[in-house]
């Protein structure tokens, strides 16, 4: 970076650039706010660009944390005066009656785990008629310090219920990779769970902090500016928002949301998937090895969230056929 060079005017600046460009006919804009740092520098940008009508779209995670965001929300609603919609992902989690995964409609099988919920937010959107939704993701890897010339994929936690055949693929998962994108590889993953949604809703997600320019930006920049995402929080702190805003104590997370749904909703989808599976027909999971976590997961204080994944791709599995 060249002396004298402020990088907050820097990134400010492109943001700003990279917002204006969506495409829109109509200036009405939706913007995902988490109330994290990610989804706060964006609803900040958005504001700067001057759309004639926003709306913003928040999941509540519920307890304590989601007290905690829903003030850091209501803060940058404040602040950027958007029209502002939230909904309590406690009420829609994974699995849950009505949502897409029990109804057996149609889906991708590598759907997140919140995706009932964020078909909410969807919905939501689409009544609103908003063209086109602002969202944060891409915040934490463009923030990440890593190397483009010695990346390797991390080391899975074991799966205890994985079959042969799973064992036999993961042996070569690193084996004739793709070359590197210029986006995180995490980013485009998270892509291609969380865009379709919206693409069917008629709205055109996008994510700023993916766009290239910004990813260049932030790889050229010194660590010390993102070590914790400070020149993000610094941005918000020069917004005129309080510390509690900038660098919460308590992220949110959607950890409480999953074991909702996955002990009230998803053991007995389990119970199911034991009697009658694809995957385990095909060989990818041990059937003996599933029935002893399914059995451990009544006592456990908390349903293996792996357990998620694996029904998860069943149930979206069986909506294909």
């Amino acid at each position: 970076m060249r002396p004298g060079v402020d990088p907050l005017g820097a990134l400010d600046e492109l943001l700003t650039d990279v917002i204006r460009q969506a495409p829109t006919a109509t200036g009405c804009v939706g913007v995902e706010l988490s109330g994290g740092a990610d989804s706060g520098n964006v609803a900040l940008a958005v504001k700067a660009a001057h759309y004639p009508e926003v709306y913003s779209f928040g999941l509540l995670v519920g307890g304590s944390t989601g007290r905690q965001q829903s003030e850091r929300r209501r803060a940058f609603v404040e602040q950027c005066g958007f029209r502002d919609t939230t909904t309590p992902a406690m009420q829609h989690p994974p699995f849950c009656p009505g949502g897409v995964r029990a109804l057996r409609k149609p889906h991708d099988p590598a759907g997140a785990f919140y995706q009932e919920a964020f078909d909410v937010v969807r919905e939501q959107a689409a009544a609103r008629r908003c063209e086109v939704m602002f969202t944060g993701s891409g915040g934490d890897e463009v923030n990440a310090h890593h190397s483009r010339t010695q990346a390797e994929l991390p080391t899975p936690k074991p799966v205890p219920w994985l079959g042969n055949r799973a064992v036999r693929a993961l042996a070569e998962v690193n084996e004739h990779l793709a070359p590197i994108p210029v986006l995180p590889v995490p980013t485009l993953m998270a892509f291609g769970m969380h865009n379709p949604g919206f693409l069917r809703a008629g709205i055109w997600p996008v994510s700023p902090l993916a766009h290239p320019r910004i990813v260049r930006f932030m790889e050229q920049l010194p660590h010390e500016h993102k070590r914790g995402k400070a020149l993000f929080r610094e941005r918000i702190r020069r917004a005129g928002l309080p510390e509690w805003v900038a660098a919460p104590a308590e992220p949110e997370n959607f950890l409480a949301v999953l074991e909702k749904g996955l002990r009230f909703s998803g053991l007995p989808v389990l119970d199911d998937l034991l009697r009658e599976s694809i995957l385990v027909d095909l060989g990818y999971v041990d059937g003996k090895a599933l029935a002893k976590a399914r059995r451990n997961a009544d006592f456990a204080p908390l349903v293996p969230d792996l357990l998620c994944d694996v029904l998860a791709l069943e149930v979206g599995l069986r909506s294909l056929m």
